[in-house]
């Protein structure tokens, strides 16, 4: 049963459908290719849900005709064929709201959208950082498998070839539906090739995952930024410390910090400094969209926030367990090589159902 909240969404949806429409017949629109482009996509992604919701009222309108035929008494020799035709479309009424409780639950307005990922060591000093670069080859992958195109922004390695902070772009269909949920403390534990003495140690890594923002999807002043460059560090080589091409942006009303030094151009650094302030300005804009998820289901399956701790990886048990929908597999070797699909499908699955 779709509940008034989804209905007054739904109006709310069709309400900026219609809008949409109008300002795809405005001359200025038209004559402006980045609006003309932004609001096609917008209307694109609203179509499928609107259409159906359409559907849905013509059809209620439909059975109200019918369960106002069945009350009147002087119809009564039709109210036979009146009842079946009611039942009818009924079944295709409920059928309806399956497919439209669908829109409340994985497929969001962020779902088809590219992403920005994020990982940086935590506690556990190189054995983290080593963790850090194996998470990394399990996404690059899972990429690969599912045809996506992955583009590295900037990184900060170790001498023994872990990663401090890792961030990179991946491309493709649905990329932000399946990954969404990967964000969160990642923890390990096994024996780091540093210990001599055999001992299991615990490390842990945090992974952010964030939907790629377009330029015009986030306002963002001149004014509100401070850039400043600096020296690049680097493997060594002539490029090294030649000139000031690493670029550091400040958004000053929110105290966010991007950086990126991997470029030798300052141009090109500044450019992927950008897409990470974008995509973490467009984050919380949607955390604050977001913020009136109920507390029962946060407690029973997180909010996905990048300071909860969402997985153990156990390599002397071979075993990965999802803490927040108590899921565990006896397949870790196969997991960090890119097998993510059932893991992915499994939160997808679960987490669904309780938004729902």
């Amino acid at each position: 049963m779709i509940s008034l909240s989804q209905i007054a969404k739904l109006k709310e949806m069709e309400k900026r459908y219609k809008e949409l429409n109008k300002f795809l017949c405005d001359s200025s629109v038209l004559e402006n290719r980045q609006l003309l482009e932004s609001y096609s996509k917008e209307h694109s992604k609203l179509e499928e849900t609107i259409s159906l919701w359409q559907k849905y009222k013509e059809l209620q309108k439909e059975i109200d005709k019918l369960q106002k035929l069945l009350s009147d008494e002087k119809e009564k020799e039709i109210h036979q064929l009146a009842e079946e035709e009611r039942e009818e479309l009924e079944i295709k009424l409920e059928n309806m709201e399956g497919e439209l409780l669908k829109f409340f639950s994985s497929k969001d307005s962020y779902s088809q959208r590219n992403v920005i990922m994020e990982i940086r060591a935590g506690a556990g000093g190189e054995e983290a950082a080593l963790f850090a670069a194996d998470l990394y080859k399990m996404y690059t992958r899972f990429a690969e498998k599912k045809e996506w195109n992955l583009e590295e922004i900037t990184h900060h390695s170790t001498d023994r070839g872990g990663f401090r902070e890792l961030i990179f772009a991946i491309k493709g269909k649905e990329v932000f539906s399946n990954l969404r949920y990967e964000s969160g403390v990642h923890r390990v534990q096994r024996v780091p090739v540093t210990e001599s003495s055999g001992r299991i140690h615990t490390s842990t890594v945090t992974v952010a995952v964030l939907p790629e923002a377009d330029e015009i999807e986030v306002e963002i002043k001149p004014e509100d930024l401070r850039i400043d460059t600096f020296h690049s560090r680097g493997a060594g080589g002539q490029h090294v410390n030649v000139t000031d091409s690493a670029v550091r942006i400040t958004h000053l009303p929110t105290g966010i910090v991007t950086q990126c030094q991997d470029e030798r151009s300052q141009h090109q650094n500044k450019i992927k400094a950008m897409r990470i302030l974008r995509a973490e300005l467009l984050q919380r804009k949607r955390e604050e969209q977001q913020k009136d998820i109920s507390l029962q289901r946060k407690s029973q399956i997180g909010s996905g926030d990048r300071s909860e701790r969402i997985r153990t990886y156990n390599f002397p048990q071979n075993r990965l367990t999802d803490h927040r929908i108590h899921l565990t597999l006896h397949k870790l070797a196969d997991i960090l090589d890119g097998g993510l699909d059932n893991l992915t499908k499994s939160l997808q699955e679960e987490i669904g159902r309780e938004e729902l």
